[in-house]
């Protein structure tokens, strides 16, 4: 099988958590001798040949960042000049990935994506959903390769089928939502967490000053 894959991140390649999780996934789709091909639309250089493989192939993968609740504006533009295929025998699957630990985040843009592929005139292949991906561009390469091991098996997985079964990626996305507990855990001590990974984060990020700034208060 050839699989066409398309990234519809904002962010350029280096700087992407989509682009690193495909990396995963071809890693584990490639193992028996498939062959894939991958077109960033970060890079508007692209676009043209992302659209000419999109009309000559007939497996297409599309990996996103969860935007607002749905697609990046880039990937909907990049689709909205796509020309429709008229015979039917394509099928477009998806990798959606965000940084909110519950699958149930992600619902509204499955939905959405459901719809998409009857639009350009292609079969649908599934979503795969995989939240608490924040920091996957922050850690160090132990706990990166930890976090990208699902995906990786889940290129397996997809070599086999040429989609995603709903069943399937309904387990990978768990958790759909925390348990009560976790939640008022992290209400009690979260906050404190979550404000020292900031500061660690903006740290890395090169940010020299106080994340509580206040540069226009007086002003």
């Amino acid at each position: 099988m050839h699989l066409v894959i398309i990234s519809g991140a904002t962010r350029a390649k280096p700087k992407s958590n989509t682009a690193k999780i495909i990396d995963a996934f071809k890693t584990g789709f490639e193992e028996k001798g498939n062959t894939s091909e991958v077109w960033y639309l970060s890079d508007r250089r692209q676009w043209e040949g992302a659209a000419k493989a999109f009309s000559e192939n007939e497996n297409i993968l599309i990996a996103l960042p969860l935007y607002v609740e749905n697609i990046p504006g880039i990937l909907l533009e990049f689709l909205s000049a796509v020309p429709p295929k008229t015979d039917g025998k394509t099928t477009i699957s998806f990798i959606v990935q965000g940084g909110f630990p519950e699958g149930s985040q992600s619902r509204c843009c499955e939905k959405y994506l459901e719809t998409l592929p009857e639009k350009l005139g292609c079969r649908y292949g599934g979503t795969l959903i995989k939240g608490d991906m924040f920091g996957l561009g922050l850690l160090d390469e132990k706990n990166r390769r930890k976090l990208l091991e699902p995906f990786i098996k889940i290129g397996r997985y997809f070599s086999g089928k040429g989609h995603f079964e709903k069943s399937v990626s309904d387990e990978f996305a768990a958790p759909e939502y925390l348990p009560e507990k976790e939640i008022k855990r992290f209400n009690r001590y979260g906050h404190t967490v979550q404000r020292l990974f900031m500061g660690l984060m903006a740290k890395k990020l090169g940010c020299r000053g106080k994340l509580d700034a206040k540069p226009y208060g007086d002003r």
